[in-house]
């Protein structure tokens, strides 16, 4: 399970890393921690009896496929058994959406998995971070926090992103979209 977002301090918090909330969230709710590996940082755990890897990219989101092909490789995980969290300007704040493949949506991290994987043939879950930005002002938003009227929706649906994804590898894609996509 791969989460995007950019690695560093100054980024914690910003809409475009909801990615890394979602498996922070994960690794913490199951008291595993992250550690620093190549190209980036990886907590181990188990979901109803199944080894679930969480990777964090240190490579920036417009290089993230380098990061998860070498992870896919090396744990030798068929892409089919991929998820991707990621943030998702065309959807409200807070807005989930669970596909089984799809375009990367002008999206810089799914572009780059799109093109070093030369697939688009995995799963993603999109967290609403909402467009409301001026014209020309997209980057400010995306690496913008959230603001306060949002923080405790924001919160909340990281959470319910957590249990999609827990109900997505115990359950199946199917079930987890019928019950979590809004």
């Amino acid at each position: 399970m791969v989460g995007l977002g950019n690695p560093g301090a100054e980024y914690d918090g910003t809409r475009h890393n909801i990615g890394f909330a979602v498996v922070d969230l994960l690794a913490e709710s199951a008291g595993v921690s992250f550690t620093s590996e190549r190209l980036g940082s990886i907590a181990r755990l188990k979901i109803r009896g199944k080894q679930v890897t969480l990777l964090k990219p240190n490579t920036y989101m417009n290089l993230s496929g380098k990061a998860v092909n070498y992870w896919l490789q090396h744990e030798q995980i068929p892409l089919a058994n991929m998820i991707v969290v990621t943030d998702d300007l065309a959807l409200p704040v807070g807005s989930i959406r669970i596909r089984l493949k799809g375009s990367d949506g002008g999206h810089n991290g799914l572009k780059s998995i799109n093109e070093t994987l030369n697939s688009t043939d995995y799963s993603r879950l999109r967290f609403g971070i909402g467009s409301q930005f001026p014209k020309g002002k997209q980057a400010d938003y995306v690496l913008s926090a959230w603001t306060d009227e949002e923080i405790a929706l924001v919160k909340e649906k990281t959470k319910r992103s957590a249990e999609a994804i827990t109900h997505y590898i115990s359950a199946g894609p199917v079930f987890a979209m019928n019950q979590f996509n809004d």
